[in-house]
């Protein structure tokens, strides 16, 4: 019978784990939809004061008894304006006698003082329940975030019941691992949706053994006849207690990156902010997003962004579905207009194939030896609309092709109407090959055209892929 440790060292299914990881994202964004502003019954101070000032400027303002009522009578006329609002709310135009008669004794323009007073009182009140409505909405979807989560976890519950395993494999790794001074506790094959081999082993080092990683991947690539490697930050030596080991098949090509980028003017803090990160399935991403205007609130949206996106995408969720979930989140909990371009290039290292996602983004450029492709998009930016229609572009690449991403700060700064010729003819023209130094290339000839300091954020981001 297996000890306690072992019982404990038994891995759960990772697809079950992958499944929680989603259920939890999904939690922490029904959290943020009821983190904010909840509704009001009243209005605060300040739109009050809004309403008044709309007043003073259509009305008193061009009054003959100006001086009188807003110097010598200011505290008593102010009183009066808000015991008129009070009415309103009780009694809309309506107002009762006693309150005309006082109305058309303290002002003589009364007629115009009330009109106007309901006017701007109307809008405020048609604003507070339009934003109720909104907030209600929001915590309705947040309700329905949290019931999702349940089934979710439910059916995690379900996936993680059946386990598949190899039994005349996991025999054969048994003895080849024991040979190699390797005990072998559990063991784990999967086949991707693409025919890839997956393969996660529960396995410890014997007494006085000291053996790589690397060797635990040459031992299952044998037994399974299959060029499998490591998964990025496996530990280098097996411990002596157990730990789970995941050998996978090997990718096809490998990515370099490199990115350029200043704020407007040269500040230190741009608008910009991009994210480059390894996916599940054998893909990687990067993406640029690009918040409304220049300096620390920009940068304040288009981080969260970023930070969103990649939580939601090292969880597991298609690219696609990430994108719906942030745009329903952004459109129906803020209460201020603030919009965040993204641009996501998702690379498949295994075959290839690059999907370029522009929502509401620049023009992308693929360029595949001496010919330079223009990916464009006519979608809105993040935020604007609940049903977020955004633009997809799949392109074969090959190696040594290299992708080129901006943001609309590098756009702008060439000649109008030339802008995409322009930089298209400076990414044909270098011969650069590191990314790094591209992306640093590409942002010092843009810089060229200004003639000045930047007048917006620019972040320029390269990515290039070459055979494994």
């Amino acid at each position: 019978m297996r000890d306690t440790k072992e019982q404990m060292a038994v891995m759960e299914n990772p697809y079950v784990e992958q499944i929680e990881k989603f259920a939890a994202s999904l939690q922490k964004l029904s959290g943020i939809f009821l983190s904010l502003e909840g509704t009001k019954e009243t209005f605060a101070p300040e739109e009050v004061e809004q309403m008044l000032d709309q007043v003073h400027r259509k009305v008193c303002a061009s009054c003959e008894e100006y001086e009188i009522c807003m110097k010598e009578r200011q505290t008593e006329m102010r009183q009066f304006i808000y015991e008129l609002l009070l009415t309103i709310e009780n009694y809309g135009a309506d107002l009762n006698i006693e309150m005309k008669r006082k109305l058309e004794k303290r002002c003589c323009a009364s007629e115009q003082l009330l009109e106007e007073l309901l006017e701007a009182f109307g809008s405020a009140k048609q604003e507070l329940l339009w934003n109720n409505r909104i907030v209600q909405n929001r915590q309705g979807c947040a309700k329905q975030m949290n019931l999702f989560t349940e089934v979710v976890r439910q059916a995690a519950k379900e996936i993680g019941a059946s386990i598949f395993r190899d039994e005349h494999l996991e025999k054969k790794l048994r003895n080849r691992f024991r040979k190699s001074g390797i005990r072998l506790l559990q063991s784990l094959f999967f086949v991707t949706e693409n025919g890839r081999y997956e393969i996660h082993v529960t396995i410890k080092a014997m007494k006085h053994q000291c053996i790589t990683t690397k060797e635990v991947a040459r031992i299952v690539s044998s037994c399974t006849g299959k060029h499998l490697i490591l998964q990025v930050d496996e530990r280098p030596i097996l411990p002596e207690e157990y730990c789970t080991v995941v050998c996978m098949e090997s990718a096809s090509f490998y990515s370099l990156r490199g990115v350029a980028k200043i704020g407007k003017g040269c500040d230190k803090i741009s608008g910009d902010n991009f994210l480059m990160m390894e996916l599940p399935g054998g893909k990687e991403g990067a993406a640029i997003s690009d918040g409304m205007g220049s300096g620390e609130k920009a940068f304040r949206e288009s981080a969260r962004v970023v930070e969103l996106l990649e939580e939601l995408l090292e969880a597991g969720y298609p690219h696609k579905m990430a994108l719906q979930l942030m745009n329903t989140a952004f459109v129906a909990g803020r209460e201020e207009i603030c919009f965040s371009t993204i641009d996501m290039s998702i690379f498949d290292m295994y075959s290839g194939v690059c999907e370029f996602v522009k929502v509401g983004a620049s023009t992308t450029f693929v360029k595949c030896g001496r010919e330079v492709e223009r990916i464009t998009s006519t979608s809105l930016p993040l935020g604007v609309v609940q049903n977020l229609e955004f633009d997809t572009v799949t392109r074969q690449l090959e190696s040594g092709d290299v992708v080129v991403m901006v943001t609309d700060g590098v756009m702008d700064a060439l000649p109008v109407g030339e802008q995409e010729l322009v930089l298209e003819t400076i990414i044909k023209g270098t011969e650069i090959q590191n990314p790094t130094e591209m992306a640093e290339h590409i942002l010092e000839q843009v810089l060229n055209f200004t003639g000045e300091k930047p007048l917006d954020d620019m972040t320029v981001l390269v990515i290039g892929i070459w055979n494994a």
